[in-house]
């Protein structure tokens, strides 16, 4: 499993304009379609694991290239864009708020609609890779747009946003299943956003001792964890701990720990998965390991656009609603002609001058 690129976003209030989204949801359409013809499904679903390439096409599609607006737009858009078209082999699940909530129930709702086995495993896949941006790497942002795209032979991208409210900005996150990966070891190919300074990063290769020793503190009794961790809330730590010690209440973590010593969670993927196990238990137990037995843990930020019909709010330039139409028009017939046979006789073209090279 791997996260391919994160990107960072001022948030921007407001929704687009109806006549917008529209436009939006036919372009995205026509778009998928042609992608769809020519690449097939599983590498245009790829693609959304492209963070620079999402910017763009958000970009074509007309929204601002530097809102947060853009992700929860673009996806809503696509997510239209593919309701009712089983002939793509595509299929979106997901979006913003209530709607995040609602993924699994979506995954296996269209699963089972065109008999596609396995749903549980894309449902772990979604889940999993929201509890490793919201809590396992604890950067500050926390996770409310969850998009999860799949195709019909179990291929697919997560797309999804956290909020900063304090510093204004949103962060994407985007994942894959090509080049499966573990979950918690490095799931990031690629970083493309602002560094915004400290985080607890447990998904770096630098944290794996630490992760192995949460793993055995869960076995340690409840009681003696509460005690150290107050321990080390009554020290002169550095800024960095004071930061993520703070919001620590050891009593409430405690019942949490409760849980995890009568489980006895084999590995790390497993104590993140567990119900109740959220960002401060990991905390928690990552300081404990870190300051008391030693442990190596990463302290550093992972996160280190064309356009084509203008921006929702005029920037850099209004949309144009004529050329908007007038590519719609463009894309729409040429996938009329690409199912006349027209992309066949291309390819024959270039078959026919590939063999006249050789001679």
């Amino acid at each position: 499993m791997r996260r391919t690129g994160t990107a960072n976003l001022p948030l921007h209030g407001g929704r687009a304009p109806r006549w917008l989204f529209e436009r939006m949801t036919r372009l995205a359409g026509a778009i998928l379609t042609y992608m769809v013809e020519e690449m097939g499904p599983g590498e245009t679903v790829y693609r959304f694991s492209d963070s620079y390439w999402f910017q763009s096409l958000g970009c074509v599609l007309g929204f601002d290239w530097h809102s947060s607006g853009v992700t929860t737009t673009t996806c809503g858009a696509v997510k239209e864009a593919l309701s009712g078209r089983k002939d793509l082999g595509i299929f979106a699940a997901g979006g913003k708020g209530a709607a995040s909530r609602r993924t699994p129930q979506e995954i296996e709702e269209q699963a089972g609609r065109i008999g596609l086995g396995g749903a549980e495993n894309l449902v772990y896949a979604s889940r999993m890779s929201a509890k490793v941006d919201n809590n396992a790497l604890q950067d500050g942002y926390q996770i409310y747009h969850h998009f999860f795209l799949f195709t019909d032979r179990g291929e697919w991208t997560v797309v999804q946003q956290g909020m900063n409210e304090a510093s204004g900005y949103a962060r994407r996150y985007h994942w894959a299943s090509r080049g499966l990966r573990d979950f918690v070891e490095e799931p990031h190919a690629a970083i493309c956003a602002e560094n915004h300074g400290v985080a607890m990063n447990l998904v770096a290769s630098f944290s794996a001792e630490t992760r192995r020793a949460m793993v055995g503190l869960c076995g340690e009794n409840p009681h003696k964890l509460t005690l150290q961790l107050e321990g080390l809330k009554r020290l002169e730590l550095p800024r960095r701990h004071q930061l993520f010690l703070q919001h620590l209440h050891p009593d409430s973590v405690k019942r949490v720990l409760l849980k995890t010593y009568e489980r006895q969670p084999e590995d790390f993927a497993v104590l993140l998965g567990m119900p109740g196990v959220g960002a401060k238990t990991l905390r928690a137990l990552a300081l404990i390991s870190e300051l008391v037995h030693g442990t190596a843990l990463s302290w550093e930020d992972p996160a280190r656009y064309s356009f084509a019909h203008g921006g929702k709010d005029g920037y850099p330039y209004p949309v144009d609603r004529e050329t908007y139409d007038r590519s719609i028009e463009i894309m729409e017939k040429a996938i009329k002609r690409s199912r006349c046979g027209e992309r066949d006789r291309e390819e024959a073209l270039r078959r026919l001058s590939r063999v006249a090279g050789d001679f």
